[in-house]
C-alpha cells in the first residue's frame, strides 16, 4: 500500500530523483583530506603524504588522486609545485582567499566607499566590547606595541594608512570572533586604499596631516586604558565615536566614490 502511493511522487519528480548523484572517488578523498586541514592533523606548510602511500591508503588510482588534490588546488588548500618532488604543500588560507571575490561583488553591484565605511563602523566597536571582555593582556600589550612602534613607523615612512589600518583589523582579529575577522580582512584592503588616497591628497597641509597623526595616537591609546579596565561599555561608545568622525573625515567630499575607482 505504501509503495503504491509513493508510485506517483517518484513518477512525477523522476527528473529530481535521477539527478541524485553518488559523490566521485576523487572528491570523497578531497573530502577526507580538507578534514584533516580543518581539523589541525594537517597544517600549514605540511606536505601531504607521497602519492603512493595516499594510494594504498584511499586505494585509488593515480588519476583519481590527482583529481582530489587538483580540488583542493582549486579551493587553495594546497599549493603544488610542477615538478617538485616534495608533492602538495598545506597552505591554509586567510581572509584574502574571499577578499578578491567580494570585492569584485562590490564593484559589480555599485557600492561606494561610503558603504564600506558603514559596514567597518557596524563591526568594529563591537569587535572592541567583545574584546574588552575576553581579551587578554598579551592582546593589549600587542595593539599597545603597533601604537607605540607600527603606526610612528608607517607615519615616518609616509604610509600612515598601513599603520592604521593594521589596528583596525587587529582589533577585531584579537576579539576571537572569526566571523568578524573575517569580513574585517574583507574590507581591508579597500578602506585602506581609500584612507591611503585621502592622506595623500591632504599630505601638503604639513600641520594638519601631523595634527590628525596625533589625534588618531591619542584615541587609540584611550582605547586601550579602556580595554585594559574591562570597561566594555567604555570601549564600545568611545570606538564607536572613533569610528564616525573617521568616516566623516575621509568621505568629506567623497561619498559617492564607488569600490571600483578605488580597486582599479
Amino acid at each position: 500500500m505504501a509503495d503504491r502511493a509513493l508510485a506517483p511522487i517518484f513518477d512525477s519528480r523522476g527528473a529530481a530523483s535521477r539527478a541524485i548523484r553518488t559523490p566521485k572517488t576523487a572528491q570523497l578523498v578531497a573530502h577526507n583530506l580538507r578534514r584533516m586541514i580543518i581539523d589541525g592533523e594537517l597544517k600549514d606548510g605540511d606536505h601531504l603524504p607521497h602519492e603512493a602511500e595516499l594510494m594504498e591508503h584511499y586505494s585509488v588510482s593515480r588519476p583519481t588522486l590527482r583529481e582530489a588534490v587538483r580540488v583542493l588546488e582549486s579551493e587553495r588548500l594546497v599549493e603544488v609545485r610542477r615538478g617538485s618532488r616534495s608533492g602538495a604543500r598545506v597552505c591554509v588560507p586567510g581572509p584574502e582567499i574571499v577578499a578578491r571575490p567580494a570585492s569584485l561583488l562590490l564593484e559589480l553591484s555599485g557600492a561606494t566607499v561610503a558603504d564600506v565605511f558603514v559596514a567597518r563602523e557596524a563591526i568594529e566597536p563591537d569587535a572592541a566590547r567583545i574584546l574588552a571582555t575576553e581579551g587578554t593582556e598579551e592582546d593589549f600589550d600587542e595593539l599597545e606595541r603597533i601604537v607605540d612602534e607600527d603606526i610612528p613607523a608607517a607615519f615616518a615612512s609616509d604610509n600612515l594608512a598601513a599603520g592604521t589600518s593594521a589596528f583596525h583589523l587587529r582589533i577585531v582579529q584579537l576579539s576571537g570572533n572569526a566571523t568578524l575577522a573575517i569580513i574585517a580582512g574583507m574590507l581591508h584592503e579597500i578602506t585602506e586604499r581609500h584612507t591611503g588616497a585621502v592622506l595623500f591628497e591632504t599630505r601638503a597641509d604639513k600641520e594638519g596631516y601631523e595634527s590628525s597623526y596625533k589625534l588618531e595616537i591619542r584615541s587609540c591609546r584611550r582605547l586601550i586604558k579602556l580595554l585594559r579596565a574591562r570597561d566594555a561599555d567604555g570601549v564600545f561608545a568611545h570606538w564607536q565615536k572613533h569610528m564616525v568622525n573617521a568616516r566623516l573625515s575621509l568621505l568629506e567630499g567623497r561619498e559617492d566614490v564607488q569600490v571600483r575607482d578605488i580597486l582599479d
